[in-house]
């Protein structure tokens, strides 16, 4: 059982995006039935073309997004299939897409199509750039955010600021608009609840990015900064910073109050002397001789290894994390403790858990395969098995 319990839920969605919000609503306790076209949602072959030397038992990638959810494979080109499109709509409260504009036209599934089959649908549009202007069409996936808005540029090394942009992580501005739709879409819920009626959500892509990147496009925006990557040495608050430790391992102090926390370093580190240092007397001190004090911390840090230091940062109240690959992070005890995983089908199959908890909800643990609940679905709206193998015989379900 979950908040959602009782919800239906319609996806019309590929790729990430929208299959992200549906799959978190079905962790939450929604039914949720994926509208696939006969040759799937490409992201079952992202596996094969993206990592060509993966060897994994299934498709993580594709799982990671689609999992607790029926799959009906129909061909929305057919008057049956869209027919039984409509019988789907009819009875849900939620919808959710990621097809651009011109597709939901052809397809008979704008808002203004889908609602008049069913007033009190929440119907969620994740889009590119928006849903209301002449480039509404133009394609947008997740690095294309990385790139507009401005990130590649940051996180490109400061010694070279226009040398060539590092590659992205792999779906970090898709996931959170799955987040941030899964948000909106609740709150229409909510809404609903109160008024009987259902409307339209837009979530675009680029604005889930600019939101993720506020704090940046704030300091370009109303502070007329030029804004660069930084290098360690010449960071605001050091005590915001990174730190080798003997045995070369990496931690990133974490101290976002740092007069609050400066005191206790220093003594941590045994560098009271620091305290008596008119260059770092406060945040501002400190600020304006960054690289000296990031220079004193590197010769304090390389004192111990990591795993000397963390029990006396952590002795001190010092807040802090260490800097791991992702190899080390699926490893971390503290990661695993937070319940970041959870196991479908069996114990060697992991996936990521979503981002909220309810006590007593049990998160879906099975991953549809293409079409796998055609016939149940169709059963369920009715159909009998003549008109099935009809249907099939046309070609609007496989």
């Amino acid at each position: 059982m979950g908040p959602l319990e009782g919800i239906k839920v319609l996806e019309l969605g590929q790729w990430i995006s929208a299959p992200a919000a549906a799959c978190l609503l079905a962790d939450w306790g929604a039914q949720v039935v994926k509208v696939e076209p006969p040759t799937g949602d490409p992201m079952r072959a992202m596996l094969v073309s993206t990592f060509p030397s993966a060897r994994a038992e299934g498709n993580p990638i594709f799982e990671q997004v689609n999992r607790g959810k029926r799959s009906v494979a129909l061909n929305l080109q057919t008057e049956g299939a869209r027919k039984i499109f409509y019988e789907l709509v009819r009875r849900c409260d939620v919808f959710v897409t990621n097809l651009r504009p011109r597709a939901l036209q052809e397809l008979g599934a704008t808002y203004e199509d889908l609602s008049a089959h069913n007033a009190k649908l929440i119907y969620c549009q994740i889009s590119g750039y928006g849903h209301d202007h002449e480039e509404s069409n133009r394609a947008l996936v997740d690095v294309g955010v990385y790139a507009r808005l401005g990130m590649a540029r940051l996180v490109t090394p400061p010694h070279d600021p226009d040398g060539e942009p590092p590659q992205e992580p792999n779906g970090i501005f898709d996931n959170t608009t799955g987040i941030a739709a899964t948000g909106a879409i609740c709150a229409a819920l909510v809404e609903r609840a109160r008024t009987g009626q259902g409307r339209w959500v837009g979530v675009p892509l680029v604005r889930t990015g600019a939101f993720i990147l506020s704090w940046d496009l704030l300091r370009a925006v109303r502070l007329g900064t030029k804004v660069r990557p930084v290098d360690r040495y010449h960071v605001r608050n050091p005590l915001i910073n990174c730190y080798r430790a003997k045995d070369g391992r990496w931690l990133w102090l974490l101290c976002a109050q740092p007069d609050r926390h400066w005191a206790q370093l220093c003594r941590a580190l045994g560098r009271e002397d620091l305290l008596r240092d008119p260059r770092f007397q406060d945040i501002y001190a400190r600020a304006s001789n960054a690289s000296e004090l990031v220079r004193e911390l590197d010769k304090a840090f390389a004192r111990r290894t990591l795993s000397q230091w963390g029990p006396i940062l952590d002795q001190h109240d010092i807040w802090w994390a260490p800097v791991n690959t992702v190899n080390e992070a699926v490893e971390d005890p503290l990661v695993r403790k937070s319940s970041a995983f959870l196991t479908i089908g069996n114990a060697l199959r992991e996936l990521i858990a979503g981002p909220a908890d309810f006590a007593e909800a049990r998160t879906p643990r099975t991953v549809p395969e293409l079409g796998q609940h055609t016939e149940e679905v169709l059963l369920e709206l009715g159909y009998d098995w003549d008109s099935i193998r009809q249907l099939k015989e046309q070609g609007a379900i496989i």
